[in-house]
């Protein structure tokens, strides 16, 4: 694929992934209350599902996404209890100290947290399919332009994810005091639960 087609699938895409969302919300407070460690799974989990919805487009299987829907939903309402949970945790964490250490907190829930958080969100598989047919031809898609397509998808997202996750995790490093954190947590606990509102409420 020329540079002028990448290259505009590259500047629609990064502003997809850049306007706040359900994912921006959940990788931000999961920074705040567990620094850039806690959130990097998330934000793992969250391209894993993007890559779904990606490689569904590309081969035509919107339909999939339509003909399984109720188990979208499931997915969609398993996400945003997990999310719920997490926000839980942050809201009555007391704070302390040892809340300024890196935590070994589960990664693969936190994964999956993510991922399912993608895969509940449908609008995510309508932007592919609304401007991947402005790039390229989907019945000439080729091995090459998907991977190219592809790497894009992964290095955006990683990189804009994981800048929101280290600006988040940043923020967190200012507060040290044990009110500021308790304050800190309170805010993660509110982004999260906000988060899982957003997932329930996609349409």
């Amino acid at each position: 694929m020329d540079l002028f087609t990448l290259a505009t699938f590259t500047f629609a895409y990064a502003i997809a992934v850049l306007v706040p969302g359900p994912g921006v919300a959940a990788v931000v407070a999961r920074a705040l209350g567990g620094g850039f460690k806690g959130a990097f799974p998330m934000v793992l989990g969250i391209l894993a599902g993007d890559l779904v919805y990606f490689v569904f487009a590309v081969f035509g299987l919107a339909a999939i996404a339509t003909w399984f829907g109720p188990i979208f939903v499931i997915i969609r309402w398993a996400g945003a209890a997990y999310l719920l949970y997490i926000a839980w945790k942050f809201w009555t964490a007391k704070p302390g100290a040892e809340q300024m250490k890196p935590r070994n907190e589960d990664a693969l829930k936190t994964f999956l947290a993510g991922f399912s958080l993608t895969m509940g969100n449908p609008k995510t598989i309508v932007f592919y399919l609304a401007i991947l047919p402005t790039v390229i031809s989907l019945d000439q898609m080729n091995p090459l332009a998907f991977v190219e397509l592809t790497a894009i998808v992964v290095v955006v997202l990683l990189i804009i994810g994981c800048g929101y996750a280290w600006l988040a995790s940043a923020a967190r490093e200012m507060f040290r005091s044990e009110k500021a954190l308790g304050r800190l947590n309170k805010t993660a606990g509110a982004m999260m639960a906000t988060a899982a509102g957003l997932v329930v409420l996609q349409h």
